[in-house]
């Protein structure tokens, strides 16, 4: 779907954000974009109108926007009717974001929130909103060197984290909606997957940026299906994945050799001789149910007895 361009009229009061406004608002605070941040601000209108499009936001609705930078999106977010709470980790453009909104469009100054904050750090009780367990949605152009941590972050502590729709790199979108047996299939892919569904919706070019990035940009939607899992779930999980992948082309039973016993292959149906990359999540949780479910006393008095399993299958 090719990015539409729309002329802002860059005047106060207008409503979203244009190319010299977003010059004017960085220069009046003094903010120069920094790679480290991975600050790329979106400078047209069109693209904020289909992002928020995509992610289906309706009046009255909540959202959570990451890195909202000098307001592009929060603007385009505040438009379309809901409450949006931003976490920004500049402290510069924290201030400035209040500000922003009371000049283009003062309507909807009450429906926003600021926290000047890492994403990475905030926690539930860090928005009082969220805590009463109302559905909410994440919707952010969220910086490329963060992107993933962020997202996988938030839905582990955001019960309520129902879905999103992010703008992210190009080869990240590719790796998080990335099926089991592809190249690129890895770590983000199945932990993502662990809480829903996640697909591409689009493609975004680098000139609806200031600066203009050196990558290419993608959309991703996500929807959450899977529940709330408990912590203790996840973690077993999680370490058996990130075990399968630390060395890729080495076999289940050699990747996992020390934390799935083999019994558990046997259990859950799973060939010890595949790798973790041809697993679908289903099948890690399986492996880690199996493991989990197997007697105690098979769990603890292994350690002399080893594997069990004949050399050639790692």
């Amino acid at each position: 779907m090719p990015v539409q361009s729309h002329i802002a009229s860059e005047q106060p009061g207008s409503g979203l954000l244009g190319a010299g406004d977003i010059r004017r608002l960085a220069m009046e605070a003094g903010i120069t974009p920094t790679k480290k941040l991975g600050q790329n601000f979106v400078i047209d209108p069109g693209t904020v109108r289909r992002i928020v499009h995509e992610a289906g936001i309706h009046a009255g609705e909540s959202v959570l926007e990451v890195g909202p930078g000098l307001g592009s999106l929060t603007l385009g977010l505040l438009e379309s009717g809901a409450d949006v709470h931003a976490i920004e980790i500049d402290a510069a453009l924290a201030r400035k974001l209040a500000s922003t909104v009371r000049e283009f469009m003062p309507e909807a100054a009450e429906r926003l929130s600021v926290l000047n904050m890492d994403a990475l750090q905030v926690q539930a009780r860090d928005i009082p909103d969220f805590e009463d367990g109302r559905p909410f949605s994440l919707v952010a152009n969220l910086p490329y060197n963060v992107a993933t941590p962020v997202i996988l972050t938030l839905l582990a502590r955001f019960p309520a984290l129902n879905s999103l729709l992010v703008m992210v790199q190009k080869e990240v979108a590719d790796r998080l909606v990335a099926q089991p047996g592809t190249k690129i299939y890895g770590v983000p892919s199945v932990k993502l997957a662990w809480y829903g569904n996640a697909q591409r919706a689009g493609s975004v070019g680098r000139n609806v940026f200031w600066p203009a990035p050196n990558v290419d940009s993608a959309l991703v939607r996500f929807q959450r299906t899977q529940g709330n899992h408990q912590p203790d779930d996840t973690r077993a999980v999680f370490a058996i994945i990130d075990a399968a992948f630390r060395q890729r082309r080495k076999t289940l039973h050699a990747a996992l050799r020390g934390l799935v016993h083999d019994s558990a292959y046997q259990i859950c149906g799973i060939d010890p001789k595949r790798r973790g990359e041809t697993l679908s999540i289903d099948e890690f949780e399986s492996l880690s149910l199996a493991e989990s479910g197997r007697p105690f006393q098979e769990q603890h008095n292994l350690e002399a007895s080893g594997s069990g399993y004949d050399a050639k299958l790692s």
